[in-house]
């Protein structure tokens, strides 16, 4: 298999673990990144995300290879969607997912960008 490929079936696997653990494993985790300004309470928010999560994980995986690059910018702008989610953790303080001191949760910001790329870059046919 194409090493490409692998990078695609192994984003779409991260975002589909990701999203389980959305709504099981680490739901108190993530409602710990969920802005104040959000409209919606944090665990709605959380189990809305995870949901698209994992459909955007199945979708990278099943996508036709012609629609694969629309694909990975729609994963990508979901992963710069949820920064805010970052910022407001460092902001507020919030230790979540073993990130508990401010250095920690300011080193997180900078992993969005890596995200990004790998959605770009691991659809693009």
């Amino acid at each position: 298999m194409e090493t490409k490929n692998i990078s695609r079936i192994a984003l779409g696997t991260f975002l589909i673990t990701a999203g389980i653990g959305h709504l099981t494993f680490a739901r108190k985790e993530f409602q710990a990144q969920v802005p104040e300004w959000v409209p919606l309470k944090k665990d709605d928010t959380v189990v809305y995300s995870g949901i698209a999560e994992i459909a955007l994980g199945a979708a990278v995986i099943a996508t036709p290879k012609k629609y694969r690059k629309t694909m990975g910018k729609i994963v990508a702008g979901f992963f710069a969607a949820v920064l805010p989610g970052n910022i407001a953790q460092y902001k507020n303080r919030r230790d979540s997912f073993g990130l508990n001191t401010d250095n920690q949760r300011f080193a997180r910001l900078f992993m969005q960008a890596p995200l990004i790329a790998w959605a770009l870059k691991s659809t693009d046919e």
